[in-house]
Order: C-alpha cells, then sequence, then structure tokens
C-alpha cells in the first residue's frame, strides 16, 4: 500500500503545485486515476456480457452432469478455458478498489511523507515542537495537526518580520522556511479538508461532502443493479413431463459474490470517512460522480453494440 501512496504522491504534489489548491488537484488525482482504470472497467463489462451469452452452455453442462459434481466442474472449467473468461473476473476490479481505498487513505492522512516528501526528521522535530507547545489543533492525525501548527507559527513569524526593530531575523527566516515546507492550502469552497467529521461535530460543513458521497454512492449502485437486472437471463429447461425447471446458473455464486462487494464498499468507505480527513471523501465523492457518468456511458455503447448484434442475426 505504501509503493503505491508513494506514486499517488508524486501526483498529487504535481497537480497541487499546478494549482496551489489542494481540492482541486484532489479533483483532477480522481479523474486522472479514473481514466487509468477505464480499461479495466471496460474489460470487466465485457466479461459480465460473454458471461450472459455462455450460460445457454452453462445450463447444458449442469443438466448433462447434475448427478456427476466432479464431471461438472471440470467441464465448467473447461468453458472458461476455451472462451478464455475467469468466473474471478467480476471479483478483480473489487478487489483493485479495496487496494486503492487504502493507499489514498494513506496519502491524505500522511500528506508530508508521500505527497510532499519532507524528510522524516523534519516532521519529527516540528510535531514534537507542536506536542511539547501544548497547540491544540483538534485533529488525530499527527501529520495534518503538524501542518495546521506549520501554518500558525507560519503566520506568526510573517508578523515578527514586519517589525523593524526585529531580533534574530535570520533565524527567524530559516524557522520560517521549515514551516513554510509543511504548510499545505487544504481550504476548499470554504470547507477545511484537513478535518474530521467525527472530531468537528459541531461543524455542519464537515458532513457535507460525506452526505454527498452516500447520494451518490445509493445513484451508482440503482445504475448497476438496474444494468444487471436488464442483462439477466434464465434458463428455462422444459422436462419430458413438460413442467418448466429453471436452471441455476453456475456463474451465480461468483455474481452474488460480486454484488456483495458492491455493497460493501459504500459502506466500508463510509466508515472509513468519517474518521478520517475529509480529503478523502472528496476523492471518494468525485470517483462516484465519473463512476456515474462512465458506466451510463459505458452501458449506452454496449447496448448499441447488443442492437446491431441482434439486427444482424436477425
Amino acid at each position: 500500500m505504501g509503493f503505491i501512496s508513494e506514486i499517488f504522491g508524486y501526483l498529487l504534489d504535481w497537480l497541487y503545485n499546478v494549482f496551489n489548491n489542494y481540492g482541486i488537484a484532489i479533483l483532477i488525482f480522481s479523474v486522472i486515476l479514473r481514466v487509468i482504470l477505464i480499461p479495466i472497467t471496460i474489460k470487466q463489462q465485457k466479461s459480465m456480457k460473454k458471461s450472459a451469452k455462455l450460460q445457454a452452455e452453462m445450463s447444458e453442462i449442469q443438466k448433462k452432469y447434475k448427478n456427476n459434481p466432479e464431471k461438472l466442474n471440470q467441464e465448467t472449467i473447461e468453458l472458461y478455458k476455451r472462451e478464455k473468461m475467469s468466473p474471478f473476473s467480476g471479483c478483480l476490479s473489487s478487489i483493485l478498489q479495496i487496494i486503492i481505498i487504502f493507499s489514498v487513505f494513506w496519502l491524505v492522512s500522511q500528506p508530508l511523507t508521500y505527497m510532499k516528501k519532507i524528510d522524516k526528521d523534519l516532521i519529527e522535530k516540528y510535531s514534537n515542537e507542536m506536542k511539547e507547545s501544548g497547540y491544540n489543533a483538534n485533529n488525530s492525525y499527527i501529520q495534518i495537526a503538524t501542518i495546521d501548527y506549520a501554518e500558525t507559527k507560519y503566520q506568526e513569524i510573517e508578523k515578527q518580520l514586519e517589525q523593524e526593530d526585529v531580533e534574530h531575523k535570520e533565524e527567524l527566516k530559516q524557522k520560517q522556511d521549515d514551516y513554510n515546507k509543511l504548510r499545505l492550502n487544504m481550504e476548499f469552497l470554504g470547507i477545511d479538508l484537513s478535518k474530521v467529521p467525527t472530531q468537528s461535530l459541531n461543524d455542519w460543513r464537515v458532513y457535507v461532502i460525506p452526505v454527498l458521497y452516500v447520494l451518490t454512492s445509493i445513484a451508482s449502485i440503482k445504475i448497476t443493479t438496474a444494468t444487471q437486472k436488464n442483462k439477466q437471463k434464465k434458463s428455462i429447461v422444459v422436462s419430458e413431463d413438460g413442467e418448466n425447471n429453471e436452471e441455476v446458473d453456475p456463474t451465480e455464486q461468483m455474481q452474488q459474490m460480486s454484488n456483495s462487494m458492491m455493497y460493501m464498499m459504500p459502506v466500508m468507505s463510509v466508515m472509513i470517512a468519517i474518521v478520517a480527513p475529509l480529503g478523502l471523501a472528496l476523492y471518494w465523492l468525485m470517483s462516484n460522480i465519473l463512476m456515474i457518468i462512465e458506466r451510463l456511458v459505458i452501458n449506452k455503447i454496449m447496448k448499441k453494440d447488443n442492437d446491431e448484434e441482434e439486427s444482424s442475426n436477425g
């Protein structure tokens, strides 16, 4: 996770230096990361589409070897190999999302290490200075609290240097330079992205981004489930006595696992977001918005392809 956070940190720091705003940097970082993940998303959608088309063959295999589980499993594996598919393909995207979630969490909770690449000794020096001074940053994340402390001390020295008779001017300038290395502009649309919702209960603004994230998560799930329902096709086998028997899709278990991950991810993300700096929730909010747009576009393209395929077959 740390290695990925390091890589993400280079990109986020470059964006911050360009826009000089942490919030804008996170938004654009989200866009870039989502664009990088588009090929994986498309591959997953194609895999789901291909899996749906294989249901007829899967049903035949299940019907033929319903009393021979070992042969059924063998034939199912052979079918996947022949079609170059993996029954676990639906879960790979979710696993990748979990890796990204924790990588971004480390990035936003330790921005001095992963984003600013500040020397460990310098961070420790001023973190200890902050603790010894009794400074109350109202933040349990040491690096975030240190950033807040550095901003306060930088402004104090700035006022001192404005005086003509200030003593130890060069020493103050050196210390101000150190504080400046630790500063980050975390204000975004009137919201301090360094704040943690559970530690700022009296500030209603800290709940705006998490609430929007929840709403977009619900919208994203609705779009996904609606798409799955439209694609779902049940194979019906007519038995000798003329009764309709519904065949169970052997990939159903994998689909259920994928669906569970789909519902679990937002819940897990919200639980993390309310105890993490708001920068993380902003990243997830933007990612959700982009994901919704992406799914709508991909669904439209795939629907068009399906219509053309049906027309050519008809």
